[in-house]
C-alpha cells in the first residue's frame, strides 16, 4: 500500500473535528448510491419495454422483406432462399388497403395475402388452427373463403368467429354508372391478437390466392417475408440476397427492408428516450459530485497544518494530489457500489415478482417489463466514477499548490 493511500484511509476512518464535513461525506455517499440506482432502474425498465414492444413486433412482422414490382418469379426465389445461409423461413404475401363491412359496422383494414401452409413459420402471432382452416377451405368447392381479423378489429366490425362479412377491394370494375368496388363475402375462421393495439385494429389476413384474384394479380405477388436465425443479420443478410439475385437475374427491380427499417422512428424516439433518460438523471450525480468536492474542500481547510508537514517531511505535490483523489474515490466507489447492489436487486425483484401493476385499458402491458444489461451496468457505473473523479480534481490540486512555510507559520 502507498503512503498516500494510507493516509487518505485514515483521513476517512479517523473521527473528524468537525462533524459537518462528515455529514457532507455521508451525503456524497448517498447521492451518488441515489443517482446510480436510479440509472439502473430507469434504463432497465427502458431496456425491458424495448425488448417487449421489440417481440411484438416481430411477432406480427417479418425479420426482411424482399419485394419488386410485379413478383412472378416468386416460386423460383422461394427455392433460392432455403440454400441462403441465415435464412430460417420464407413465405409470399400480397398487401393492400381494403374496406371491410359487417352488418353491425364498416371499417378500413390492411389486407395480407398469405400462403397458409409458410405463412406461420414466419409470422408467429398467426394461429396454427386459423391458417389450417384458412387452407381446407380453399380446398373445399362450395365453402366461403375465410378470412382472419385481428381482435380489435373484430370488435370494431362487431363480429366473431363464424360470421360473414364483405370485403371491399379497390380494384374494381367499370359499369355504367364508373368504377365500382368489388365486393366478396368472407367467413371469419380466426381471430389473433400480437398485444400491438395498432396491428390487432387494422390487419385482416386471407389466402394468397384469394388476394390475387380479388385485386387482379394473377400469379405475382406483393413481396416476400422472411425469417432469419440472428434478428441483427437481417440487413447484411438482405443486401446479399438482392445482389445475388440481380446478378442471377441480370435487372435492378429488387430491395429489400429488415425490420429495424420499417421501424425506425419507433426504435429511434426509444434510444432518443433512453438518452435523455440517461442524462437527466446522471445530474443526480453530478449533485452529489459537488458535495464531494465541497467536502473535500472543506477537508483541506481543515487538514493544512498535516499538508505542511507533510511537505516539510519530503512529500511531494503529486503524492498530496494523491491523497485528496483517492479519498474522493473512496467516496464515489462506495456510493456507486452500493447504488449499483441496490439498483440490480430492485429490478431482480419487479422482474421476479412484478408487483407494479399497469392499468391493461391505457398500456398493451399489465406488468412493468425489465432486462437489466450487464453492458448499461458498466456505462452507468463507468459514468458515475468518472464523474467523481473530476470533482476530486479542484480540491486535490488547491491541497498540492499549498505553501509549508506559511500554512506552518499561521
Amino acid at each position: 500500500m502507498s503512503y498516500e493511500f494510507f493516509v487518505s484511509s485514515r483521513y476517512l476512518r479517523a473521527k473528524q473535528k468537525h462533524t459537518f464535513i462528515s455529514l457532507i461525506t455521508i451525503l456524497s455517499i448517498a447521492g451518488v448510491t441515489v443517482g446510480v440506482m436510479a440509472l439502473i432502474i430507469v434504463i432497465g425498465v427502458m431496456a425491458g419495454f424495448e425488448s417487449d414492444l421489440k417481440s411484438r413486433i416481430l411477432g406480427v412482422e417479418s425479420h426482411l422483406v424482399l419485394m419488386r414490382r410485379g413478383f412472378s418469379e416468386y416460386r423460383e426465389t422461394l427455392e433460392y432462399l432455403q440454400d441462403v445461409d441465415g435464412v430460417e423461413s420464407a413465405t409470399p404475401f400480397v398487401y393492400t388497403q381494403i374496406m371491410l363491412r359487417s352488418s353491425a359496422g364498416l371499417s378500413g383494414a390492411v389486407l395480407r395475402g398469405i400462403d397458409p401452409v409458410s405463412a406461420g413459420r414466419v409470422i408467429k402471432k398467426l394461429d396454427k388452427a386459423s391458417l389450417a382452416e384458412l387452407e381446407n377451405r380453399k380446398s373445399e368447392a362450395n365453402a366461403k373463403p375465410g378470412i382472419i381479423l385481428g381482435k380489435e378489429l373484430a370488435k370494431n366490425l362487431g363480429v366473431a368467429e363464424g360470421d360473414s362479412l364483405y370485403l371491399i377491394s379497390p380494384r374494381g370494375m367499370i359499369s355504367p354508372m364508373g368504377l365500382m368496388p368489388a365486393m366478396k363475402r368472407f367467413q371469419v375462421t380466426g381471430l389473433f391478437q400480437s398485444g400491438m393495439y395498432e396491428y390487432d385494429a387494422s390487419f385482416a389476413c386471407i389466402h394468397l390466392k384469394d388476394a390475387q384474384k380479388i385485386l387482379r394479380m394473377g400469379d405475382t405477388v406483393t413481396g416476400i417475408e422472411i425469417r432469419v436465425t440472428n434478428i441483427y443479420n437481417a440487413e447484411i443478410i438482405g443486401k446479399k440476397i438482392v445482389e445475388e439475385l440481380e446478378q442471377k437475374h441480370r435487372h435492378s427491380s429488387y430491395w429489400a427492408r429488415d425490420w429495424m427499417q420499417m421501424n425506425k422512428n419507433l426504435f429511434s424516439a426509444l434510444q432518443l428516450e433512453k438518452t435523455v433518460m440517461f442524462i437527466i438523471l446522471a445530474l443526480i450525480i453530478l449533485v452529489a459530485a459537488f458535495n464531494i468536492a465541497s467536502s473535500l474542500i472543506m477537508m483541506v481547510m481543515e487538514k493544512t497544518r498535516d499538508i505542511a508537514i507533510l511537505k516539510a517531511m519530503g512529500a511531494t505535490d503529486r503524492s498530496i494530489k494523491r491523497i485528496f483523489i483517492f479519498k474522493g474515490m473512496v467516496i464515489g466507489s462506495t456510493g456507486t457500489i452500493l447504488g449499483g447492489g441496490l439498483g440490480s436487486f430492485l429490478c431482480f425483484l419487479l422482474k421476479q415478482y412484478k408487483f407494479i401493476e399497469l392499468p391493461p385499458d391505457v398500456y398493451y402491458i399489465t406488468n412493468l417489463p425489465v432486462q437489466l444489461e450487464t453492458l448499461d451496468v458498466v456505462m452507468i457505473a463507468s459514468a458515475a466514477m468518472v464523474i467523481c473523479f473530476l470533482a476530486t480534481l479542484y480540491p486535490a490540486s488547491q491541497a498540492a499548490k499549498l505553501n509549508p512555510v506559511e500554512a506552518i507559520r499561521y
